[in-house]
């Protein structure tokens, strides 16, 4: 929420006070965030000249400066007509000290390497380059933006709202005299997305009004706060289970999370979370929970829908690569649409640090002897092969520390192929998996837990991983080799005249011999499949063909996939502007590598980030056991009993949602808001229902709706919760999501995270449910 608001010619009197009253409220919200006296922060809220690098020859001095809500950055602009000079500290991704990006690299000299730093942002908003006046001024704003970012992060559920709230009645009071008339309160709702009629704001402001001044100040702006952030529901359930004198004992709230919250726990675990959430130091001592304290509770981290055991890496990473969803993108290096969106090694950066561990490169010769990436044959810009690698040897293991598989799709000449292999070499080094890694012939792919930290390569190539076993790879001695490569096989770009023939490939020694684990093969049919295809060979399937064989072979193509690798691409000829297939029926197929447009907010995308969202954003989660087994007789379709089969009616009930954002900038436009809760899995659990909607409120809407679904294969299901802005004359608008894998969410009364539709979390939104699942015949 932006909290600057352009204000009249103020007298000099006027302009003491507004800045002594400045001075004032950004002490609270340094208090709030924790970061009192920090000197970084200081030099923020001075501001400062920064140089702005967009090419060049664009070079421009800006001032940029901290306000006093201390999560919004002024800077000076010369668009008369652009609306405001701010953007939110909320909005930004991270800040790279140095000449790390693009831009910055290509743009400026060497000996601004020690004042440069760049504020990379959460959409696709371009990177803000820029240049400090020294060294020591670079180091303030890059400590300081990060100190603020991590402090945010950090704050508890409460301490969000109080900043927030604070920060929007600062806004409200149009004539910065600390107090509120009824209008301005009228224009604090609006802010904080409630729209309401003149009778409820004169009841409302009547209310807190104790003095009858017609004015609201000190103690009586507290109170609207506290009746504006009153809980309703959460009274209802904390009266239930408030036993003791009104409060809530530690066995009070064993009762509620042993009944409600199905949690296998005891009386001294109940004990510890009172000392741990309990805010009144009084009830704390006699071990009892206030509605403020139970409250704290159910917003804590491990309170919250998603498990807190599946944050982390809790499965078996050592069996097969074969045996693990994986996740992956394609056309990483493209930042929007197929035919002239920009090149970017951003897009391999951000896929990365979103726990991607498959990219795909699609690599051209450069016209300067340097091999190149880009869309061929469309007019998407072009960058380094060598630039791509290091940015990938940079970012590849900052989420996770599993094994990354670099996709090559090859069209270079002999000499930019060895090129190629040449930078593979000097970047990766020793982290690149360049030879296999026993002394003896394996059966199977080895494990995500022997690949740590390991880079594969995949792509063309003539040998076969027996020849390291053997004298053959050692005494071979061309300088290329060929082989003939069918037309479509693994040819992901717009078809083309002279891809409709088949045509020899030549491939460089140096390049072929960096395949070891995943060599690219033509699929030939299941039962070519089962009789000459190796375990470390494998397919790429486009879209249309992988789920032909999903909907009508789906259990031959759940054997192929137990110990062969599967990856499947968008048609490119299609889906021209990079958008996404659903990869539901392809992972209950077992496929691994279903690769995605990690650069196109989609629903598709929703999922992928809902099922790697478990096993600590590791990228790898493990397939189920019958996706695992070659006499398995699973089938997604048809749905024969099985121990896949367990009939589970999923009880979900939605209350309420809490600071939903607007999707309008304009003021006056306030949400009226629904939820859609959606289950993704096998074909007969998919379904969707949806509220009613509320009018006119995003700051605490309330549905109290309840919904039944029947899940028969449970283990394979993902419930997504859409929250959208409800229009009676268009589609509705999107607000926030959130997928949950059903076997990583917690029963009962929970509180969920939204994301937006870059999948990029929001700050301080929450929905709030009541889950129960019961097992049937």
């Amino acid at each position: 929420m932006q909290c600057v608001r352009k204000q009249s010619e103020r007298s000099k009197s006027q302009e003491l006070l507004h800045d002594e009253q400045r001075k004032k409220i950004t002490s609270v919200n340094l208090k709030l965030l924790g970061m009192d006296g920090d000197t970084d922060l200081n030099f923020l809220l001075n501001g400062a000249d920064l140089v702005k690098v967009r090419s060049a020859s664009w070079r421009k001095v800006r001032f940029y400066k901290l306000q006093e809500d201390c999560k919004t950055v002024w800077h000076e602009s010369r668009k008369t007509l652009r609306p405001k000079h701010t953007f939110s500290i909320e909005d930004v991704e991270s800040v790279r000290s140095g000449r790390h990006t693009e831009g910055l690299r290509k743009y400026t000299e060497d000996t601004m390497e020690s004042r440069a730093f760049s504020i990379l942002f959460k959409s696709h908003h371009k990177n803000l380059d820029l240049i400090a006046n020294s060294e020591e001024e670079a180091k303030h704003w890059v400590s300081g933006l990060e100190k603020i970012i991590s402090n945010m992060s950090n704050l508890s559920q409460q301490q969000r709202t109080e900043h927030w709230i604070f920060n929007c009645l600062r806004k409200a009071d149009i004539n910065c005299d600390t107090k509120m008339s009824p209008e301005e309160v009228k224009v604090f709702l609006q802010d904080i997305n409630v729209e309401v009629d003149n009778e409820y704001v004169k009841m409302l402001f009547e209310k807190c009004d104790q003095s009858k001044t017609g004015l609201l100040e000190g103690k009586e702006i507290k109170l609207l706060y506290e009746i504006l952030t009153d809980r309703e529901e959460i009274d209802v359930i904390y009266k239930a289970y408030a036993k003791t004198d009104g409060l809530m004992s530690a066995a009070n709230l064993l009762d509620f999370l042993v009944n409600e919250q199905m949690e296998k726990v005891d009386l001294n675990d109940a004990a510890q979370l009172i000392e741990k959430c309990e805010v009144d130091e009084t009830a704390k001592a006699k071990q009892l929970m206030t509605k403020d304290g139970f409250l704290m509770f159910l917003h804590q981290p491990k309170a919250l829908i998603m498990n807190p055991t599946h944050k982390s890496v809790y499965q078996d990473m050592n069996q097969p690569l074969s045996h693990y969803f994986i996740s992956s993108s394609h056309n990483t290096y493209l930042l929007k649409d197929q035919l002239k969106g920009p090149s970017s090694t951003e897009g391999y950066i951000r896929a990365l640090m979103k726990g991607c561990r498959c990219v795909e490169l699609d690599v051209w010769d450069g016209s300067e002897g340097e091999p190149v990436i880009y869309h061929g044959y469309t007019l998407t810009s072009k960058i380094l092969f060598k630039d791509v690698i290091q940015a990938i040897k940079d970012y590849a293991f900052k989420t996770s520390e599993y094994p990354v598989i670099l996709s090559l799709e090859n069209h270079c000449s002999v000499d930019q192929q060895k090129l190629m292999a040449k930078h593979i070499n000097s970047i990766l080094g020793s982290a690149l998996i360049s030879k296999p890694l026993g002394e003896n012939m394996p059966t199977a792919l080895p494990s995500p837990e022997e690949l740590k930290g390991r880079f594969l390569i995949k792509g063309k190539c003539l040998n076969k991983l027996e020849d390291y076993y053997t004298d053959q790879a050692a005494t071979a001695e061309e300088d290329s080799v060929t082989e003939e490569e069918d037309a479509g096989d693994d040819d992901e770009e717009v078809d083309h005249a002279e891809n409709k023939k088949s045509k020899t490939l030549k491939l460089a020694k140096e390049l072929s011999d960096l395949i070891i684990y995943c060599k690219s093969v033509k699929f030939q049919g299941f039962e070519s499949a089962r009789t000459r295809q190796a375990f470390y060979e494998m397919a790429s399937f486009k879209e249309w063909d992988a789920l032909n064989f999903a909907e009508k072979s789906a259990n031959e193509y759940i054997h192929y996939n137990v110990d062969k690798l599967s990856r499947v691409y968008p048609s490119g000829a299609v889906r021209t502007n990079s958008s996404n297939f659903s990869p539901v029926p392809l992972w209950n197929s077992g496929c691994q590598i279903v690769a995605l447009n990690f650069q196109t907010p989609c629903a598709e995308m929703d999922l992928n980030q809902g099922l790697f969202n478990q096993n600590g954003q590791s990228g790898y989660i493990l397939k189920p056991a019958y996706l695992r087994d070659k006499e398995s007789e699973f089938d997604p379709i048809t749905l024969i009993r099985g121990p896949w089969l367990k009939h589970i009616a999923l009880h979900v009930m939605v209350i309420s949602a809490h600071q939903l954002p607007k999707v309008k900038e304009k003021s006056l436009s306030i949400v009226d808001p629904l939820v859609r809760v959606e289950i993704h899995g096998v074909h007969e659990d998919t379904s969707k229902k949806e509220t009613q909607h509320v009018n006119n409120n995003g700051f605490n809407p309330m549905w109290n709706e309840n919904f039944q679904f029947d899940l028969y294969v449970p283990e394979l299901a993902l419930v997504r919760f859409v929250v959208e802005d409800y229009d009676v004359v268009s589609s509705n608008d999107f607000i926030g999501q959130c997928t949950v894998p059903f076997n990583s969410m917690q029963m009962g009364y929970r509180h969920m995270p939204l994301y937006n539709h870059n999948g990029d979390l929001i700050p301080s939104a929450q929905l709030f449910v009541h889950l129960m699942a019961v097992e049937t015949d």
